[in-house]
């Protein structure tokens, strides 16, 4: 029996945003309720609005290169999802986008460099760091624990694997955090004892990106 290895596609790309959509629509109470607590309430609205958008134009993003993909990702992001995620997530992208080139598929290397990307434009961009209690903390935990499995040479299945319990890892460390960010930075208890929603979404894309890829596994 082979080894699984990864080669993530344009259409298993397509395939995870799908996949995230429809844990966000089951999850949309959860979300709502977790962010009137610690933010505006419309975290998930926000989200849904944006990754929907991206669903309906699937057709634009098949059959082109993975920077290109990207690129229009970011900007239709950036022009759909209010608040401070539609910046965030669309520098992520568009930092993505310089990264994987013109590139038609990416192997586990190239996947860890996409995320290190993304997550270095989310902390220029937003001013923030590992610990400031937002979705850095699950991207952070999800690439570090990758990096580490990679530098072990240990096998693409494992390393997703890693990925994926290191950005649970992250996301789960948001509830005792103090926040440093947004709004609950103004509450009094600064959002301690509750997750940050936006480090809960974030782990539902890593998850169902995970499950996705991890799916062909044979």
């Amino acid at each position: 029996m082979m080894s699984f290895q990864l080669k993530l596609t344009n259409e298993q790309y397509l395939l995870y945003l799908e996949a995230f959509m429809k844990k966000l629509e089951k999850e949309k109470d959860y979300i709502t309720q977790l962010d009137s607590v610690t933010g505006d309430g419309d975290h998930w609205v926000n989200m849904d609005m944006g990754f929907r958008k991206l669903i309906d134009q699937k057709s634009d993003l098949e059959a082109v290169t993975f920077g290109e993909m990207f690129k229009k990702i970011g900007m239709t992001i950036m022009s759909t999802v209010g608040g401070s995620s539609g910046v965030l997530y669309g520098s992520g992208y568009i930092r993505a986008a310089q990264t994987v080139g013109d590139l038609q598929e990416l192997d586990a290397a190239k996947l860890a460099d996409m995320l290190q990307a993304f997550l270095n434009a989310i902390m220029e961009r937003g001013k923030a760091k590992p610990g400031d209690k937002t979705m850095i903390d699950t991207l952070h935990g999800g690439v570090e624990s990758m990096r580490q499995k990679l530098a072990e040479n240990a096998g693409d299945a494992e390393v997703l694997r890693a990925l994926k319990s290191g950005a649970l890892a992250g996301m789960e460390s948001t509830k005792e955090m103090e926040a440093a960010k947004g709004r609950a930075y103004y509450q009094t208890n600064k959002g301690v004892g509750n997750l940050d929603p936006g480090a809960v979404t974030m782990y539902y894309q890593i998850e169902a990106l995970v499950d996705v890829l991890m799916s062909d596994q044979r």
